[in-house]
């Protein structure tokens, strides 16, 4: 699994021949122009639209749920959203709560991308208290 910042179809391309197979988009909104990019590139793709001043509880589930719903576990599955903030932050409780890594290394991974408002180390401490 990766994060990134929002990819071009150029970006994407090359995420597909590092093995890229599936595509969880976090930006809410209308986001028919990059379902039907990752139709054309032969991608599975999810949005999960994630308010950035309302991160919920739920969201983090749709997002366990969507990780999960893999058959194919040669593929590397890539979560974005526009600066690889919402992305980061869902990787990493991802990382701890579902596959039981080191909270120390998985921290040291999202703060080298962004250090987390207050809302989202809300969001952060209400999902570990959760799971």
């Amino acid at each position: 699994m990766m994060s990134a910042g929002l990819p071009n179809e150029d970006h994407f391309n090359t995420l597909k021949t590092i093995g890229v197979t599936r595509v969880i988009d976090l930006l809410p909104g209308d986001r028919s122009a990059q379902r039907q990019m990752m139709k054309r590139l032969g991608l599975d793709y999810t949005n999960i639209g994630v308010d950035w001043q309302n991160p919920s509880l739920d969201d983090f589930h749709d997002y366990v749920t969507a990780m999960q719903q893999t058959t194919d576990d040669s593929g590397i599955t890539l979560t974005h959203c526009r600066l690889n903030w919402r992305g980061a932050v869902f990787t990493y409780l991802y990382r701890i709560t579902q596959l039981n890594e080191s909270e120390k290394t998985a921290r040291k991974d999202l703060l080298a991308i962004w250090r987390p408002n207050a809302t989202w180390q809300d969001f952060i401490d209400l999902v570990i208290a959760h799971y």
